[in-house]
């Protein structure tokens, strides 16, 4: 849901109603996973994907009559439903959608929040849209009823830690079995720049549509202004101490360091390395690498520390540019953050 919170608000402007589709679970070749998420129109304007472009227009079709309905609707798409044989899962698997009339508020909120969350629906038996959205910070919000709610909040939690969405069946206190859709939302990475020269612009431009929130910092005031990072989250003008001290570096942020001035990097590397950052890039040759990397051992960092330098930062695409530089950055990013590279 997070990634189509720009889409929302243009298909909601004037006031127009947009009903929403998510995946909640996946067998066989389906291409995308639980989580997947569309936003539809009644009059058929749609953004996200649930396929792929398989059953879309099926969907799209769905969330319409949700909408006039104004009930909430769990279908099947696959080889063995007749739906699927008219709309086509070309993939050959088979998944199971949650259509909702409307984005409720609070799913809003909990999307556009920086914070993970857990949004734990009701999809099937049991009082199907009805949920409980536990924040990572504790907060507990939503409609599920009381008694229903010990061992939901139990699987949330769980959900939060991983950050993987699934559905679990739970006992009622009757002991009937109600299904909930765990829908996770982890904490919303933060893309960190130390050094505001032009890759950093690139970065930032690139970086927005990934879901990523941008902090660029330096402590120099020219290099920091609103005419060079117009989109940015927040500028932090400091050195790096100060500047860190009051970012925060944590398990989900991905800091990259740029200014290419040793009084800059170096210290911005000690604090990043011996921080929870998820990755941490300095630019620079393999020369200055090694030469960066005497210095920080020097320092006191350990060894352990400074293997978790990536440099020279980004995947080698063999561009130059300052916008081919800033993608193979996000590229090696992006491989790290989902464990395709150490």
């Amino acid at each position: 849901m997070r990634d189509l919170l720009n889409e929302y608000r243009l298909l909601s402007q004037g006031g127009n109603p947009v009903g929403r589709a998510i995946v909640t679970s996946v067998w066989g070749s389906a291409p995308r996973p639980e989580g997947a998420c569309m936003l539809a129109t009644a009059d058929g304007r749609l953004a996200g994907s649930i396929s792929g472009g398989c059953v879309e227009g099926a969907t799209a079709e769905e969330i319409a009559a949700a909408i006039r309905a104004g009930v909430p609707r769990h279908l099947a798409f696959g080889v063995s439903d007749e739906t699927a044989w008219s709309v086509g899962l070309a993939c050959g698997g088979t998944i199971k959608v949650f259509i909702e009339p409307s984005v409720s508020p609070q799913v809003l909120a909990a999307a556009q929040g920086p914070g993970g969350a857990v949004i734990a629906t009701v999809i099937d038996a049991g009082p199907v849209g009805a949920r409980l959205i536990v924040h990572e910070d504790g907060r507990t919000e939503g409609n599920l009823p009381e008694q229903l709610r010990p061992p939901v909040l139990t699987a949330a939690r769980a959900a939060l830690e991983t950050g993987t969405s699934r559905t679990v069946n739970f006992p009622d206190p009757e002991g009937n079995t109600f299904s909930v859709f765990l829908e996770a939302l982890p904490r919303r990475p933060t893309l960190v720049i130390f050094g505001g020269v032009h890759i950093a612009a690139e970065l930032v431009r690139l970086a927005g549509p990934l879901g990523y929130r941008t902090v660029v910092a330096d402590g120099r005031p020219a290099f920091l202004s609103r005419e060079r990072f117009p989109t940015a989250d927040e500028l932090v003008l400091g050195w790096p101490e100060e500047a860190f001290a009051r970012i925060g570096l944590d398990r989900a942020t991905y800091v990259c360091i740029l200014s290419h001035d040793p009084k800059f990097d170096d210290p911005a590397l000690r604090i990043a390395l011996r921080s929870e950052a998820a990755y941490v890039g300095a630019l620079g040759s393999k020369k200055s690498q090694a030469a960066r990397q005497e210095r920080l051992k020097a320092e006191g960092l350990s060894d352990r520390e400074i293997a978790k330098l990536h440099g020279p930062i980004g995947l080698d695409l063999g561009g130059r540019q300052p916008a081919e530089i800033a993608l193979s950055i996000l590229a090696e990013i992006t491989a790290v953050r989902y464990g395709k590279k150490d």
